[in-house]
């Protein structure tokens, strides 16, 4: 069973939890400008974000890279950089339409959410439940179920 990060921005503080918790898990450091999930803040702060890569089933970025550095991972179904392989040309970033990828410069390599192996540190990070990983079957059932019963305005026979 695949699974997908779920997130759900009316639930997010902008606590950044979830950028720690990620620069923790993948660059040693908590700093929150080497996450590979940001929050973005709109309306002054009074809505927050959360976002990142999507692992889109067709990759444009995987499709994109000159030198086949980016491969899914057939447990995770993450597309993840092999790193000893990326030379750092920053197609993918131009490919993917999102702007999820991104180039380090410190290691002069690009990066992006790999689930962290299956077990993504932002979800177990969050407190408000704002990022879970979930069934990827079932990513939108919980929002179609609140959409439906507000439209839910037929009278009952």
């Amino acid at each position: 069973m695949q699974k997908s990060l779920l997130i759900e921005p009316e639930k997010c503080t902008s606590c950044l939890q979830c950028e720690m918790a990620c620069s923790f898990e993948h660059e040693g450091s908590f700093n929150p400008a080497k996450s590979r999930i940001k929050v973005f803040e709109f309306e002054h702060g009074r809505r927050a974000i959360p976002y990142t890569c999507t692992q889109c089933a067709e990759a444009w970025c995987l499709h994109a890279c000159p030198v086949e550095a980016l491969a899914r991972n057939p447990t995770t179904g993450a597309v993840e950089v092999k790193e000893d392989v990326c030379v750092g040309c920053k197609v993918c970033t131009i490919a993917c339409p999102f702007g999820t990828i991104n180039y380090n410069r410190d290691s002069g390599k690009v990066a992006k959410c790999d689930l962290c192996g299956g077990d993504p540190q932002c979800a177990a990070a969050c407190p408000t439940g704002a990022i879970t990983f979930v069934d990827s079957d079932w990513t939108g059932y919980e929002r179609m179920k609140a959409w439906a019963a507000k439209t839910d305005n037929q009278p009952r026979a």
